[in-house]
């Protein structure tokens, strides 16, 4: 006799084509999904999606739209709990309406008896202090907390959560991998096979665009010491295409002047897909933190430029700076780091193998968790 399946409703910020996002879902499906199988229960997934027609199309699960307050309370009516994450979904900087609506799906699933779980957010900043009672009232009636980074635990404690409530786990997307996580052998036919491949993601962030203008400098002065292959990965449509084609303008035909080439991939919607193309660069400089997660994954050097504290951690936990922040970001130092990791990209990779393959042994333990959980609920 086969289990009726436990469906389980997933909130975060999904069918946004944010690429980063979309492969936080991703990863959590598939951790679901390994983990379920292996202690032999069923879970049926529910996502709440800004565009639930290509959410169920993309991922092959049930999804709802998350601002049809009707269809989400019966989604959790009918669930047998909620996963809240992953991602930095409590932060109050791109507005004061994000938290409140979080916190809000969470409290509905408590109101109905729901279990609820959260996925290695990434917390704060949280400026307004108002929200830090509410974010505590609501963390101490969940099942589980895990959290992606030490910070984000710290801001709960000083929130007044208990340490041992709050698990610290890698970002879920670390442990995403290609299907059958075969090599990447498979070259667009964009990419030149003579030229190194530098990718970037890039968004735009200070008023002046003085970050883009330092690193059109920096990408100018190292292909003139190395040709380069520049590859523009938008991680966010249509924004980081935008950002992509400005900085592209800014290295005009100073690029294939000195042999370079530049090109840009805007069709890489599927989270899957656009760890292919990360996985193909020979270096990454990235400003979009999974664009940096995706790298370190695919055992790509990396060059984060810091605009968040989220860059800073998830840098530090794979041993390694940001190039620059956004406000100070060099050309020179740029341009220098691009070269040295062209150089000594096996080393990097060899000095980081042991950290990096850790986390991606870890990420699925709030899987394994919220899994557990059910399989003893029976």
């Amino acid at each position: 006799m086969v289990a009726t399946p436990k469906k389980i409703v997933i909130s975060g910020y999904y069918g946004f084509r944010n690429s980063g996002d979309e492969a936080v879902l991703q990863s959590i499906l598939n951790a679901l999904q390994k983990q379920s199988q292996a202690l032999g229960i069923s879970i049926e997934p529910i996502v709440l999606s800004i565009d639930p027609e290509w959410t169920s199309a993309t991922y092959g699960v049930k999804s709802v739209h998350r601002m049809k307050l009707v269809e989400v309370r019966q989604a959790i009516y009918e669930s047998a709990g909620l996963i809240s994450g992953g991602g930095s979904l409590l932060q109050d900087v791109t507005g004061s309406k994000t938290i409140p609506y979080y916190l809000g799906i969470i409290k509905l699933a408590q109101w109905m008896g729901r279990p609820t779980f959260i996925y290695a957010q990434g917390i704060g900043p949280v400026n307004r202090k108002l929200f830090h009672p509410l974010i505590k009232s609501v963390f101490r009636k969940c099942t589980y907390i895990s959290v992606r980074d030490e910070q984000s635990r710290e801001l709960l404690l000083s929130m007044g959560l208990e340490q041992k409530n709050v698990e610290v786990v890698p970002d879920p997307v670390m442990g995403l991998s290609l299907p059958e996580d075969t090599d990447v052998a498979t070259q667009s036919s964009e990419l030149s096979d003579s030229l190194p491949v530098i990718g970037i993601s890039v968004r735009f962030w200070e008023q002046d665009r003085r970050e883009l203008e330092a690193l059109a400098q920096g990408l100018i002065k190292a292909n003139r010491e190395v040709p380069l292959h520049l590859r523009f990965l938008p991680f966010h449509t249509p924004s980081d295409n935008e950002a992509s084609r400005y900085l592209m303008d800014k290295l005009k035909g100073s690029i294939t002047e000195h042999g370079g080439q530049v090109s840009i991939c805007e069709d890489a919607i599927h989270p899957q897909h656009m760890l292919r193309e990360v996985g193909q660069c020979d270096v990454l400089i990235g400003m979009r933190l999974h664009s940096l997660i995706y790298a370190a994954g695919r055992r790509v050097p990396l060059i984060g430029i810091s605009y968040d504290p989220k860059i800073d951690h998830f840098l530090d936990r794979i041993q390694t700076h940001p190039v620059g922040a956004t406000n100070t970001l060099d050309a020179e130092h740029v341009a220098a780091e691009i070269v040295h990791l062209l150089n000594t990209g096996q080393e990097w990779r060899a000095a980081r193998e042991d950290v990096i393959s850790k986390l991606i042994q870890e990420a699925e333990a709030p899987a394994r968790q919220i899994v557990e959980y059910f399989h003893h609920k029976g």
